[in-house]
């Protein structure tokens, strides 16, 4: 089966490398918590055994889908997003939509937070301003019906 490449900057790779890390340590206070749990033995502890197997499990799964997306990720050039004149996976844009001014940066799904302005290349508004320059109008369906967006700058 053929992976699907997730595109990541430097920055979040390195915040997931770095949570991978947070919840690498904390195998050992989950662990302890199973161990415990499974001393104790009785029914009445049974919900408490369980928890924290589910607990061990959560935990496995995030670090293992983690470094799946690390496996995964093609590293975005930032500078050629900034010097490509195209908006691209990676530019920071400056957009116009209703006489309100914003900017967002495009970057790959796992790295997608709409308050710190970086929005999903698969995302309405990311996928839609892909390969389009400053100066340009584009119509984008969202789900609140279509926007017409005005590209005021790409860095």
């Amino acid at each position: 089966m053929v992976e699907k490449i997730i595109p990541m900057t430097q920055k979040g790779i390195d915040n997931l490398v770095n949570e991978i890390q947070k919840l690498k340590t904390n195998r050992k206070v989950i662990a302890e918590n199973l161990h415990i749990a499974q001393e104790h033995g009785s029914s009445q502890n049974d919900a408490e055994y369980e928890h924290a197997k589910q607990e061990q499990s959560m935990l496995e799964g995030k670090i293992r889908d983690f470094e799946d997306i690390i496996k995964c990720s093609a590293l975005i050039d930032e500078k050629q997003a900034q010097h490509s004149g195209r908006i691209i996976i990676g530019s920071g844009v400056h957009i116009e939509n209703n006489g309100r001014k914003t900017h967002y940066k495009i970057v790959g799904t796992p790295e997608a937070d709409v308050a710190q302005g970086l929005i999903s290349n698969e995302s309405p508004i990311g996928s839609a301003l892909l390969g389009h320059q400053v100066g340009e109008t584009v119509d984008i369906k969202v789900p609140a019906g279509i926007q017409t967006i005005k590209i005021v700058e790409i860095d």
